[in-house]
């Protein structure tokens, strides 16, 4: 691998990464990449660089895990997806600096589209806020700007463990003492 080609695609997805700020701590994007794989394929010409064998990308307190992990740029050069799959999959990010957990979020996919704000967990998708609540289903979409998560069927989507129902678990608000 030749940090020439890298380069370009490592701070594209530092832009894209740092873009997640509504779901990211303040200094997250001004935090360094890390990249770790067992493999990577850098085709410059086609805007394509696949990560393969227990991926785990880091910046600031986000943390992305997958077997494989796929990052596609626009012909502008911009990030389009980063795509992450794995048994499960696995994004972490703290939300906020005095949260004592992160937000975590599971699924057989994930993927993250830089352009429309959105990320995407796909089969045995499953959310845990920093409060504790869970949301759990075949598939659920957060927009990272509007700050609004739609959870529901995966239509069209390949789904090992098909769920009939959306499943949600809401913690009761800790009294003050």
């Amino acid at each position: 691998m030749r940090l020439v080609k890298t380069l370009p695609i490592l701070l594209s997805l530092g832009a894209a990464l740092g873009s997640v700020s509504a779901w990211a701590l303040p200094n997250d994007s001004e935090q360094p990449i890390r990249v770790q794989a067992d493999d990577a394929q850098l085709d410059d010409k086609q805007g394509i660089a696949t990560y393969k064998g227990d991926v785990v990308i880091t910046q600031g307190s986000m943390i992305v895990k997958g077997n494989t992990v796929t990052l596609t740029r626009t012909p502008a050069g911009d990030i389009d997806v980063v795509t992450s799959v794995g048994n499960l999959a696995y994004f972490e990010q703290k939300q906020k600096i005095d949260s004592p957990q992160p937000v975590k979020g599971y699924g057989k996919t994930i993927q993250y589209h830089a352009q429309q704000n959105r990320i995407v967990l796909i089969d045995q998708a499953k959310v845990i806020s920093d409060d504790g609540s869970t949301t759990e289903g075949e598939k659920i979409v957060y927009d990272t700007v509007k700050q609004v998560a739609t959870a529901g069927r995966a239509n069209g989507a390949p789904i090992t463990t098909p769920r009939q129902r959306i499943d949600m678990v809401i913690p009761p608000k800790q009294k003050a003492k």
